[in-house]
Formats: C-alpha cells, structure tokens, sequence
C-alpha cells in the first residue's frame, strides 16, 4: 500500500487508484449520488467513473463492476433515444442493495404501434444489461416517469 499524506491513501486491492481524502466509512445514510447529464453518449463514461468513485468512497468496492456497466449502458442506450436532451441519474444504496435509476426526456408516442416498437427497441438495446443483472440477481425495468416528470425512467436494482 503506498500512502500519499496530501492525498490520503491508495489502495491496493482497489481496481484502480482512487485518492481519499478521509478514512472510508460507510455512511449512516449510505450512498445518494445525483447527477444530471448532456443526452451525449460519451456522458456514459462519466457516469461510470462518479458512481465508480462513488461507491468506492463509500466501501461498496462489490458494486463496482456491475454498477459500471449498468450506468454506461442506461446512459448510453438513453443518450441515444433523446440526443441532445439532459438525463438524471441516481444512485442509491439502501436495505443491502444498490438501486440505479436513469430519467430521460424521450416523450411518450401516441400510436400503440409506436410505443411497441419503441420499448422492443429500448429492452433489445439493453440487452448486455439485462444479462449482468440477471447474474447478480437483480431486478430492472423501464417506465413512463411519473408526472411532474416527463420522458422515461429506466432502473436496476441489485442487492448484495
């Protein structure tokens, strides 16, 4: 372990250097991350690196992998379904599991053929998310957003 007294220390076992300024303890409300982020979808890899950092800081090191590719592929796949439009994403760590939500701005379609094609397109688009879920025996799904929110909620919950 190599200690920096500016930066506080490194980890080894870590997958990746990430600098703590203060000793890791988890939180007696636990993990709460939001963020918001251009419809970009090279805003997958910043996602991923705030919830990476952010559950390392908080010593939920397990989550990491599969939460990093949960949120690059919620951020990804939406990026592409409003381009250009703002999306929330929200992480949460309660009850012993990590629960990752992303609200796009992709209105709801009026044709019933349209919402069908539109939702096949979302879910197959997320094809590599599902099978990572599935393994860590989690839950996800997608959503219209509740009123006063418009657009989409995609969401992953996986537990410990």
């Amino acid at each position: 372990m190599w200690n920096c007294w500016a930066w506080g220390s490194f980890s080894a076992d870590a997958p990746g250097p990430y600098p703590t300024a203060y000793p890791r303890r988890p939180s007696e409300r636990g993990l709460a991350l939001s963020l918001t982020l251009p419809g970009d979808p090279r805003s997958a890899s910043i996602g991923r690196n705030a919830v990476t950092a952010s559950l390392h800081a908080y010593g939920l090191t397990p989550y990491i992998w599969p939460a990093a590719l949960v949120v690059a592929e919620l951020v990804g796949v939406t990026s592409t379904m409003t381009p250009g439009q703002e999306l929330y994403v929200s992480a949460r760590h309660r009850d012993n599991a990590l629960r990752v939500v992303v609200w796009d701005q992709h209105p709801r379609h009026c044709d019933p053929d349209a919402v069908s094609l539109c939702e096949e397109r979302r879910r197959s688009a997320l094809w590599l998310l599902a099978a990572v879920v599935n393994e860590w025996g989690g839950d996800w799904g997608v959503c219209d957003a509740l009123p006063p929110h418009v657009g989409t909620k995609s969401w992953v919950q996986l537990p410990r």
